[in-house]
C-alpha cells in the first residue's frame, strides 16, 4: 500500500570557484530560530528513474524513481503541488514499479511502457537544523551526484547540490527564506533545476526525436490562437487532476468534471472557430467521462446537503434513527461511486479519449474565423451563448410550477453554465467586461444550481422517508426536510429575476481591426 509524504523543500548548488567545486556552508546558527546544526553522517544512495522512451513524466514535473540506501528505500512518486511542494507517494521496494503507482500515471503514460532512463548515485551528507529545545526544523543534506543517463547514446556528468527540507509537520517558508538569503549572502544560489533528475536528463541522455510539425499555428491576437489556448489549458488540467482523482483529494473529481465540461462548452460556444463536425465526436465522449465523474460528485453534493439540514434541526424533530439511516445511504452510495469512477479511468475509453483530445488539439481543424480578431469572434459567441440563456430562461419562468418546470430551470441552469464558461474563455481579449459578465452570469448559474439541488434532495428525501416506513420507523424528519427544501426551491425561484436582470445587458467591448 502506498503511503504520502509531503516535501517542502529547497535545493541550492555551489558555482565554482577556480576551476574548482566549493563545498562549505555558512554557519546558519541564529538563522530564523535555527540553534544548532546537527551533523548526521553520510549515507550512499541509488535510484533508478523510470520514465517513457519520449520522457512524459520528465515534461510534467513527474518523477518515479527505485531507490536503496538510507531509511526509506522502496520506489517513490513525486508530483508537484505548488513551487518547491511536493507530494512523495511510496510503495515498498519491489522489481516491477508497483500497479498503485502505475495506476497514478496512467493519464501521462497510456499505453507506453516505463523504461529506466537515468541512474543517480549520490553520497549524501545531512545535517539536522534545531530549534532551542532540539526540536528538528529542517533536514540540510549536501548531495555529491554521480548521473549515468541508461538509454542509447547516454553519457555520465556529476554535480554537488544542497537540499533544505522542512521537517516533517513544520510549514515554516519563513524558514526556507531566511536560510536561502543565508545561502545567497555566501554566494550559494538555487538550482536552475526542478529536480536532480531533471537536470540529470538534460546533461545526460540526448533529447528524444520529435515528429516533424507540419501545423501551421494561428498567428497571436487571432481567435483561433486564444481558443486552442484555452481549449490546450483545459486538456492539460484533465490529464494532471487524474492522479488527484485516484488519491481522493478534496475537489479533484469536481474540478476534474468542470474540466470536461470547459471542454465541451468551448466546442459549442466556438463552433465558428473550430470545426464541429470534428469536436461532436471527442464532445460525445467527454460528456461520457463527465457522467461517469457524475455518480460520486452528486453523491458527495448531496450526502454533505441532507447532514447540514439534519444538523440544522433541533433534537426534539429528529425522530428515528435518521442520522444512521443517512450514513447507511452515503456509504453504499460513496463506495459504488468510487468503483464506477476508478473503472472509467481504469478502462480503455477513458485512453482513447486522451489520445483523441491529444489528436484534435495537435491538428486542430479550424475555420476562417480563426484568423480574425479574437475580440471579433469571442464577442460574438459569448453574446451568442448569452441569448441562449435568456430563451431557456423564458421558456421556464413561462410554465406552471412542477415537475416540467423544474426540468426546464435544469435547462436553463445548464445554459448558463455554458454562457459563464464562454465569458471566462473570453476575458482575456475582452477584458474587465467580460469577467463582470462571467461574475453576474455565475450568479444566475448558483441560484438555478440551488434549485436544482433542492430538486434532486427531495427526490432522495422521499426515498429515505419510504424506507423509514417500510422499517416501521417515523418518516417525519424526512418529510419535513422535504417542506424544508421546497421552500428552499420557491425562494431561488423568486430570486431568480433580480439575478438575471443584473446578468442582462452584456456590455462587451468591439473588436478592433486585423493586425
Amino acid at each position: 500500500m502506498a503511503d504520502t509524504k509531503r516535501e517542502i523543500e529547497r535545493k541550492f548548488e555551489f558555482p565554482p570557484a577556480d576551476g574548482e567545486d566549493r563545498t562549505e556552508l555558512p554557519d546558519l546558527t541564529g538563522v530564523s530560530g535555527i540553534a544548532r546544526v546537527a551533523a548526521q553522517g553520510v549515507t550512499e544512495l541509488d535510484a533508478v528513474y523510470y520514465d517513457t522512451q519520449d520522457l512524459r513524466l520528465d515534461a510534467a514535473q513527474l518523477t518515479l524513481r527505485r531507490r536503496t540506501g538510507g531509511d526509506d528505500a522502496g520506489w517513490h512518486l513525486k508530483v508537484p503541488v505548488a513551487a518547491g511542494v511536493r507530494d512523495e507517494i511510496r510503495a515498498p521496494l519491489s522489481d516491477d514499479v508497483p500497479p498503485a503507482l502505475a495506476a497514478l500515471l496512467r493519464s501521462r503514460v497510456r499505453e507506453g511502457q516505463l523504461v529506466p532512463v537515468v541512474r543517480l548515485l549520490s553520497s549524501r551528507e545531512v545535517s539536522l537544523l534545531l530549534a532551542d529545545d532540539a526540536m528538528p526544523l529542517a533536514e540540510l543534506s549536501i548531495d555529491t551526484v554521480v548521473a549515468q543517463g541508461l538509454s542509447d547514446g547516454a553519457t555520465s556528468t556529476t554535480w554537488t547540490e544542497i537540499e533544505v527540507e522542512l521537517a516533517e509537520g513544520v510549514h515554516d517558508q519563513d524558514l526556507l527564506d531566511a536560510v536561502e538569503n543565508a545561502l545567497r549572502t555566501a554566494g550559494i544560489l538555487p538550482s536552475a533545476s526542478a529536480s536532480k533528475v531533471a537536470r540529470a536528463l538534460r546533461e545526460t541522455t540526448p533529447a528524444p526525436p520529435r515528429a516533424p510539425d507540419t501545423t501551421t499555428e494561428p498567428a497571436d491576437g487571432t481567435a483561433g490562437a486564444h481558443v486552442l489556448a484555452h481549449l490546450r489549458a483545459e486538456r492539460d488540467a484533465l490529464i494532471a487532476l487524474d492522479p488527484a482523482v485516484r488519491r481522493e483529494l478534496p475537489d479533484a473529481v469536481h474540478r476534474m468534471r468542470v474540466a470536461t465540461r470547459r471542454l465541451r462548452s468551448a466546442f459549442r460556444s466556438y463552433a465558428k472557430v473550430i470545426d464541429r463536425s470534428a469536436t461532436e465526436p471527442v464532445r460525445a465522449e467527454l460528456t461520457w467521462l463527465a457522467a461517469e465523474l457524475g455518480v460520486e460528485r452528486d453523491g458527495e453534493v448531496l450526502a454533505e446537503r441532507l447532514r447540514t439540514r439534519i444538523a440544522a434541526l433541533p433534537d426534539t424533530l429528529l425522530l428515528g434513527p435518521v442520522h444512521a439511516r443517512l450514513r447507511i445511504r452515503t456509504v453504499a452510495g460513496r463506495a459504488e461511486a468510487r468503483r464506477r469512477t476508478l473503472a472509467a479511468l481504469d478502462g480503455e475509453r477513458y485512453l482513447a479519449l486522451l489520445d483523441a483530445l491529444d489528436a484534435l488539439l495537435a491538428a486542430p481543424p479550424l475555420r476562417p474565423a480563426a484568423d480574425r480578431p479574437a475580440a471579433d469572434v469571442l464577442r460574438k459567441a459569448v453574446r451568442k451563448d448569452h441569448r441562449r440563456l435568456a430563451r431557456r430562461l423564458d421558456t421556464a419562468l413561462a410554465l406552471e410550477p412542477g415537475p416540467e418546470r423544474d426540468l426546464a430551470l435544469h435547462a436553463a441552469r445548464k445554459a448558463a453554465k455554458r454562457a459563464r464558461y464562454a465569458a471566462q474563455a473570453a476575458a482575456p481579449a475582452l477584458g474587465k467586461p467580460a469577467k463582470k459578465l462571467a461574475k453576474r452570469l455565475k450568479a444566475v448559474q448558483n441560484v438555478l444550481g440551488e434549485h436544482h439541488d433542492s430538486v434532486v434532495a427531495r427526490a432522495a428525501l422521499r426515498t429515505l422517508a419510504a424506507q423509514a416506513h417500510a422499517a416501521g420507523e417515523s418518516a417525519f424528519t424526512w418529510g419535513l426536510l422535504y417542506g424544508h427544501e421546497q421552500a428552499t426551491a420557491a425562494r431561488r425561484e423568486h430570486e431568480l429575476p433580480g439575478v438575471r436582470a443584473r446578468a442582462s445587458r452584456p456590455r462587451l467591448p468591439k473588436g478592433t481591426a486585423a493586425p
